[in-house]
């Protein structure tokens, strides 16, 4: 039986250059700073997000600087499924305000939409507190 994922989108204002945004998106150490207990890099560039002592192995297999960055996750093997998860970061500038926003898209087994915009508006508060935006 396959289970149908949830795509989660939403936009997030926040006061911080892209070129301060963008390392807490694209880099472990970033990353564990506000999104998850703890983000470790392996030697074959695969991420492994850990919560609540659980690993979750992804791939970035899309990056570009300042702008945006994706993962993939994979499977507890380190292998690609079909239909992964994945989630993905983009950093937006309002041509009429010249304001800053990030885009998240949740691609997960998670359905619960009240649940994810409840989790996410928390992550990027905790984002916003620590670069200042």
């Amino acid at each position: 039986m396959i289970m149908s994922k949830f795509k989660f989108t939403n936009e997030y204002p926040i006061n911080a250059s892209a070129r301060m945004i963008y390392p807490y998106l694209s880099t472990a150490s970033g990353l564990a700073q506000w999104f998850c207990h703890d983000v470790r890099l392996n030697e074959d560039k695969v991420f492994n997000f850990i919560w609540d002592n659980q690993n979750h192995y992804a791939e970035m297999n899309s990056h570009r600087t300042n702008k945006s960055v994706r993962f993939v996750f994979l499977n507890e093997q380190k292998l690609h499924e079909p239909d992964p998860s994945y989630m993905d970061f983009s950093i937006e500038t309002s041509e009429l305000t010249q304001e800053q926003y990030l885009r998240v898209i949740d691609y997960s087994d998670e359905t619960d939409k009240e649940e994810l915009d409840e989790m996410w508006y928390g992550l990027i508060q905790g984002l916003r507190d620590i670069i200042g935006g």
